[in-house]
């Protein structure tokens, strides 16, 4: 493996023998990136330098907000003060490469409380930023409170905020939710958007090798009983002809800064969506905000 990434819950929970005991399950090669997500409620100095000397590499924070009512409006319980000394315990377990997520568009979010988040997340330093628009999944409490759920333009708007200050500060957007210095690009992540191969373990856990993809049954309950009665814990899975990997293969480089060839689309119309650079189409900042719409005419 030359990556490993260890998310989904809070991973942090684990103290680190417990992570290490699990690390050293999973083969892996010389220099391989290991990315921990942690919860900074749940992690300190002496945790993070265990983790470190368990052979993490790179370490995930998920701080959504920098602002105390949206973090409650998100179901969040750590609140700013414990963001700020996870970072500092990150710095100091000597993580060079870590991520600060963020997410955007929660019930009553302003303007200027995002602006706040992302002024606050630039000041800890982080060499990777990941923003998200909230979404709302189907069977979750957001979903069956419609005046809760995120407004369209008022994503948009905060998405080009987010590219504006990000940019400014030196993180360059390599893909459309992650900005991040040069260098520190998540690798892991880097996989899913080439079509490169990868080995999914837990419940709702996506996998993909030899062209085919398949993923794990979604709860934790039904996961360990089939894992304790010696059982598939496979859902479903699928493989694409050649031509459907072809056309994902374009949907996901159109994602990145590398974008598409030039004979893989057609710009009649969006010359405000894409922008030419060398042999290649990549979506513009408003691009990345209607790359689905973009997307229905590769070809």
């Amino acid at each position: 493996m030359t990556t490993v990434f260890v998310g989904g819950g809070t991973p942090s929970l684990l103290e680190p023998a417990q992570l290490g005991a699990l690390l050293e399950l999973v083969p892996t090669t010389a220099g391989a990136e290991v990315t921990v997500e942690c919860n900074p409620d749940t992690v300190d100095d002496a945790k993070l330098a265990g983790y470190r000397a368990a052979g993490v590499t790179r370490i995930s924070l998920g701080v959504q907000s920098m602002v105390p009512h949206v973090l409650a409006a998100l179901g969040r319980t750590h609140d700013p003060g414990n963001v700020q000394r996870a970072a500092r315990a990150v710095a100091a377990a000597g993580f060079e490469s870590w991520n600060v997520d963020v997410i955007y568009g929660a019930a009553g979010e302003r303007p200027a409380d995002w602006r706040r988040t992302l002024d606050a997340v630039v000041a800890l330093g982080p060499p990777h930023v990941s923003a998200y628009g909230l979404t709302v999944e189907p069977g979750t409490p957001l979903a069956a409170a419609p005046e809760r759920h995120p407004d369209d333009d008022d994503q948009a708007a905060k998405y080009e905020v987010a590219d504006a200050v990000l940019s400014a500060a030196g993180l360059r957007s390599y893909e459309i939710s992650n900005w991040a210095v040069p260098g520190h690009e998540c690798r892991h992540n880097l996989l899913y958007w080439t079509q490169g191969e990868y080995l999914g373990a837990g419940c709702a856990a996506h996998s993909h090798r030899g062209g085919r993809r398949w993923w794990n049954v979604r709860t934790p309950e039904r996961y360990i009983a089939a894992i304790e009665a010696g059982t598939s814990p496979v859902a479903a899975g699928e493989r694409l002809d050649a031509r459907a990997r072809h056309l994902e293969a374009l949907q996901l480089e159109l994602r990145t800064d590398r974008g598409v060839p030039l004979d893989a689309l057609d710009p009649t119309g969006l010359e405000e969506l894409v922008v030419r650079r060398a042999d290649r189409w990549v979506l513009t900042v408003r691009g990345r905000l209607l790359a689905n719409e973009v997307a229905t005419r590769l070809r």
